[in-house]
C-alpha cells in the first residue's frame, strides 16, 4: 500500500494561507473589541436610565400625592362617620425612592471604577531619604523588611565603598543607599516601616500605566504562537527541498520574534508585579549644645590670637629674610658701581 504524496505548496500559496491566519486573528480581535464596546454602551444606557428616573421620579410622586390627598378630603366630607374608624393615610416620601436609586447608581459606578483600576497594569517606583543613627544597621533592617514582605534586596552600598554585602566590619560611613523590590501590594507597608528605621525627610512615589503595552505584547505573543504553529504544519507538508528551506527560514524568523516578545512581556509583567523602592540613608547630625563664654574664655582666646599673630609674623620674616639679603647684595653692588663712576668723572674734570 503506497502513501499518497501531497502536492507541493508554492510560496505564494504559503503567504496566502499565512495572511488568512492573521486575518482571522484580526477579525477575532475586532469582534472582541465590538463586544466590549457593546457592553460599555449598554452599561452607559442603563446608568442614564437610572439617573433620569432619579430626577423625574420625585416630581411624578409629588403630583400623584397631591391629587390623592384631595380625594381623601372629599371622601371624609361625605363619610365623616367612617373617617373616625379608618386610620389616616400616611404620605410616601418621594425622596426615598430617588435616594435609593442614586445610591445604587453611585455604588455601581464605584464598583466599575474599582474593577477598572484592578485590571490596569501599573508600574510603581518609590524613593525616600531617611536620617538614621547607624547606616549599616538601617541597611540590614530595610533588607529584612523587604524580605519579610516577599521581596528581595536588588542593590545596596555603604558610604563610598563597594556595594554592601553582608555584615560591615570596617569604619562606619556617613551615608549609604539600598534598593529593594517588593510585591506591588506591599509597597505602602514597606514604606511605612521606614519610620521605624529613622526619620523620613523626603518621599517620592511615581506610577506608570503600561496596560496598553502589555495588551499589545500579549496580542503579539498570541499571534506569534498561532503563526509558528501554522508554519510548523506547513513545514510538515512541504513537498520539495525549496519549500522546506523557505518554511524553515520563515519559522526561524517567527520563532525568534516570538521569543523576543515573550521576554519583553515577562519583563514588563515582572515590573508590574514587583515595585522598586530606593532609600537614601544619611547619618543624623548630633545636636550642638550651647556653650556660653566668660571673661576667662575671652582672655584665653585673645592670648591664643596674639601667639598665633606673632607666629605668623615670625614665619613671614623667615620667608622674607632670604629675599631681603639678596636685595641688599644687589643694592650694595649698584651703589658701589655708582660711586666708582662718580670718582672717575671727578678725576677727569680736575
Amino acid at each position: 500500500m503506497t502513501t499518497p504524496t501531497l502536492p507541493p505548496l508554492p510560496a505564494d500559496r504559503v503567504d496566502a494561507i499565512e495572511a488568512a491566519v492573521f486575518g482571522r486573528i484580526a477579525d477575532e480581535r475586532e469582534r472582541r473589541r465590538r463586544r466590549r464596546r457593546g457592553i460599555w454602551t449598554g452599561a452607559g444606557a442603563a446608568a442614564a436610565v437610572v439617573v433620569v428616573a432619579a430626577f423625574v421620579g420625585p416630581s411624578l410622586t409629588a403630583t400623584s400625592g397631591s391629587s390623592g390627598s384631595s380625594t381623601v378630603v372629599g371622601a371624609s366630607e361625605q363619610h365623616s362617620s367612617g373617617a373616625a374608624q379608618n386610620p389616616p393615610l400616611v404620605p410616601v416620601d418621594p425622596g426615598q425612592g430617588a435616594g435609593g436609586s442614586a445610591s445604587s447608581s453611585e455604588a455601581a459606578a464605584g464598583d466599575a471604577a474599582a474593577r477598572d483600576t484592578a485590571t490596569r497594569d501599573i508600574v510603581a517606583t518609590a524613593s525616600s531619604t531617611v536620617e538614621v543613627d547607624d547606616i549599616a544597621a538601617a541597611i540590614a533592617a530595610i533588607g529584612a523588611s523587604a524580605t519579610g514582605a516577599g521581596g528581595y534586596v536588588e542593590s545596596s552600598q555603604l558610604g563610598g565603598a563597594v556595594p554592601y554585602e553582608g555584615a560591615v566590619t570596617g569604619p562606619t560611613a556617613s551615608s549609604g543607599w539600598i534598593t529593594v523590590r517588593v510585591p506591588a501590594a506591599a509597597l505602602t507597608s514597606t514604606m511605612d516601616d521606614l519610620c521605624q528605621v529613622g526619620e523620613v525627610s523626603a518621599t517620592t512615589v511615581s506610577r506608570s500605566d503600561v496596560t496598553e503595552q502589555t495588551v499589545d505584547l500579549r496580542a503579539r505573543v498570541a499571534a506569534g504562537e498561532a503563526s509558528v504553529a501554522r508554519l510548523t504544519q506547513l513545514l510538515a507538508q512541504a513537498g520539495s527541498v525549496s519549500d522546506l528551506i523557505t518554511a524553515e527560514s520563515a519559522l526561524a524568523e517567527r520563532q525568534a520574534q516570538l521569543d523576543s516578545d515573550r521576554q519583553v512581556l515577562q519583563s514588563v509583567e515582572s515590573q508590574v508585579a514587583t515595585s522598586s523602592l530606593s532609600v537614601q540613608l544619611v547619618e543624623r547630625s548630633p545636636a550642638v549644645a550651647a556653650d556660653p563664654a566668660g571673661f576667662g574664655d575671652g582672655l584665653d582666646a585673645g592670648w591664643n590670637g596674639l601667639v598665633a599673630t606673632l607666629n605668623g609674623i615670625v614665619i613671614g620674616l623667615g620667608f622674607l629674610l632670604p629675599w631681603i639679603a639678596v636685595a641688599g647684595v644687589v643694592l650694595a653692588v649698584v651703589w658701589g658701581v655708582r660711586l666708582l663712576v662718580r670718582r672717575r668723572r671727578a678725576e677727569r674734570e680736575s
